[in-house]
């Protein structure tokens, strides 16, 4: 299905608004039988938006049925290391590549994460010092899913290692915009990588946000 046209569509909105009421019913409320009735309407929004999007149920019970309280989006940090106007990425299993990073652990901060998944993906060493831009991925990347995300993308400076083949990722390099190879779209897209390497050579850049 067309990007644009799920991302406009009312049925996601609802399902995604339905979701969060039912976690904050679950969290919030006393009387079993509210309990009950929560869980089974938590139940139907997962099951509308697997039918919908084609993620699993499991999938999505995974990233939105565990979570307590309030609903709010996850954050996921992405590394933005630049050597003569080219951007490093990692080679994921699925052969596609992307900017280092994933979900932000909860004991963690937005430059701490940045760190640790630039480490554990790509083996370096760096210091995340400027941010770059603050986005929600549904208004920029495919596929769309069922759950809100904030993207940050951070502006890094090496300070040594080297990258070592891992269980997330089988590759490193570095890549010019005209030379991407594959990219794993959920996580980062031409643009991005474009609005990065433009941020990377600004001495005077300003934070994009959504």
């Amino acid at each position: 299905m067309n990007h644009d046209i799920l991302i406009n569509e009312p049925w996601l909105g609802w399902a995604q608004e339905l979701q969060a009421l039912s976690q904050a019913g679950l969290y919030y409320s006393k009387d079993p039988f509210d309990l009950e009735r929560f869980e089974r309407i938590r139940d139907i929004s997962a099951q509308m938006l697997s039918y919908k999007t084609g993620i699993s149920t499991e999938k999505i019970r995974e990233l939105f049925c565990n979570e307590e309280g309030y609903q709010t989006p996850k954050i996921d940090t992405r590394a933005v290391l630049v050597q003569d106007n080219k951007i490093l990425l990692v080679q994921e299993k699925d052969e596609r590549w992307s900017l280092p990073g994933g979900w932000v652990d909860v004991n963690l901060s937005i430059k701490t994460n940045t760190e640790k998944e630039t480490r554990e993906e790509a083996g370096l060493d760096v210091e995340a010092y400027r941010l770059i831009a603050v986005q929600d991925r549904n208004l920029h990347n495919t596929p769309p899913i069922p759950y809100g995300v904030c993207k940050v993308f951070v502006l890094c400076k090496l300070l040594g290692g080297a990258f070592q083949k891992n269980i997330e990722t089988v590759d490193s390099g570095y890549f010019s915009l005209e030379n991407l190879p594959p990219l794993s779209e959920g996580k980062n897209t031409r643009e991005q990588i474009a609005m990065c390497l433009k941020a990377a050579q600004s001495t005077s850049w300003e934070v994009l946000f959504d």
